[in-house]
């Protein structure tokens, strides 16, 4: 990732460019039906569900499970297991050179090692943005100089409450690492091209880092269309 130039002749390196404009903005002509967000959409109304009862069926270390009793939209009943998490916090760590930290480690789950952003579950009562610079230095000893919230994203929609705040940091400084005693990782530098490459072949599954890195090479595309748009003006 290189320089570009914006329109009032400044120079400045892309993770710059991308720190200063991280909101992604649509600017495509509306469709004839409009995307409709929240509960904004009267007909929604129709679809929720009454919870009637709620109990832990089981309870772990980070997560439960607990069992809901719920009154279906049209007055039937059922039940719905569902995890409670409480949440976690991601980086997109981009260095000036226009390279991405990411992390390997062994996941259990899925028994294979996987390749990640950083990322790690909020403690009780912490801000996710503390949670995402604690997360970075812990495991890539990096201290970002700027911190710019991407997006929000539900894991698993259809059985789990956990929420992962995704942050774009900049400005990066290298301390020193102190992952918990309980982690075992690596890092690496990527160039971000290399990131999307993987991504768009399938070969990154992880969900967080599948989305940061297309919010981050979006932000990339639209930030070099504006500085050629303003060269030509």
């Amino acid at each position: 990732m290189g320089c570009i130039t914006s329109q009032g002749g400044q120079t400045h390196t892309m993770a710059e460019e991308i720190s200063n404009n991280a909101t992604i903005v649509d600017e495509m002509e509306p469709e004839e039906e409009s995307l409709v967000l929240g509960d904004d959409d009267p007909r929604d109304a129709a679809l929720h569900e009454h919870i009637l009862s709620e109990e832990c069926a089981w309870h772990g270390r980070i997560i439960d499970v607990n069992r809901l009793e719920v009154e279906l939209p049209n007055g039937r009943r059922t039940s719905r297991d569902i995890v409670r998490h409480p949440g976690a916090a991601a980086v997109v760590a981009l260095t000036d050179s226009g390279k991405i930290a990411l992390v390997r480690q062994y996941r259990t789950a899925l028994d294979r090692v996987t390749v990640e952003i950083p990322a790690g579950k909020l403690d009780p009562g912490e801000d996710p943005l503390e949670c995402a610079k604690r997360e970075l230095r812990e495991e890539t000893g990096f201290v970002a100089g700027r911190m710019r919230y991407l997006t929000t994203i539900a894991s698993s929609a259809g059985f789990a409450d956990e929420l992962i705040h995704i942050y774009m940091a900049t400005h990066l400084e290298l301390d020193e690492a102190c992952p918990d005693e309980d982690e075992f990782l690596n890092v690496d530098l990527v160039p971000l091209s290399e990131l999307i490459d993987a991504v768009l072949d399938g070969k990154i599954e992880d969900a967080k880092t599948v989305v940061g890195a297309l919010a981050c090479d979006a932000i990339a595309h639209r930030l070099a269309a504006d500085a050629e748009v303003a060269a030509e003006q």
